[in-house]
């Protein structure tokens, strides 16, 4: 069955899958201009088709129960359009297939809205390559800032900031980070929560937003 037809029989369990479906939300940014909540990720599929993901991390996670011990797989997954749009998610599973669509899932149900613009001095194209203003995010012992770099900068960050920044459509940007960064897990959070708190601040520009 093939993705289109997938949608196409998708029946929505909620009152957004039902007015998204209908067509009278045709935006994701509808949905988060109105703080609404997405509990389907059939929602996501429809309103960003062009959704690629990312696997960044995938240990065997060991737990001890009555039965014995029991292994599952632990997957790490990074959802984005390369657009402005990205999301992270985690699944656990004994089989690793499983595991990856659990975190596909868990990603489009978490994803966010990242503003872009270009906060460095030295450029001021005025074209969203970059971030608008410093940002930081935290999760564990890691803790990371993400600054304004000019056009052409590049992603000077790490591999795992490297695949999150690009599925939100970052170019350019330099980076701070303090903490046990081979932490695949916290690294990847902290970056993405420095991405969530871009739409967390006013700026003079949305002032003239109506």
């Amino acid at each position: 069955m093939s993705f289109r037809s997938q949608l196409s029989e998708w029946v929505p369990r909620t009152r957004l899958g039902r007015l998204v479906k209908e067509g009278k939300i045709t935006s994701i940014d509808q949905i988060f201009a109105n703080n609404l909540l997405i509990k389907e990720p059939e929602i996501v599929d429809y309103l960003l088709p062009d959704l690629k993901h990312e696997i960044l991390d995938i240990t065997l996670v060991q737990k001890m129960t009555d039965a014995g011990r029991v292994s599952r797989f632990r997957v790490l997954v990074v959802v984005g359009n390369g657009d402005g749009y990205v999301g992270l998610g985690l699944g656990k599973a004994r089989q690793l297939r499983v595991a990856i669509e659990k975190a596909l899932v868990d990603a489009k149900l978490n994803i966010i809205p990242v503003r872009r613009g270009c906060g460095s001095w030295e450029c001021r194209c005025n074209e969203p390559h970059s971030v608008p203003f410093k940002v930081r995010g935290k999760s564990g012992s890691v803790e990371v800032e993400l600054r304004p770099a000019p056009l052409g900068t590049g992603l000077v960050a790490g591999d795992v900031a490297k695949a999150v920044l690009r599925m939100a459509g970052i170019r350019d940007v330099w980076t701070w980070t303090r903490g046990e960064t081979r932490t695949t897990i916290n690294f990847a959070k902290a970056v993405f929560e420095a991405l969530r708190n871009t739409n967390r601040f006013v700026t003079p520009y949305d002032w003239t937003k109506t």
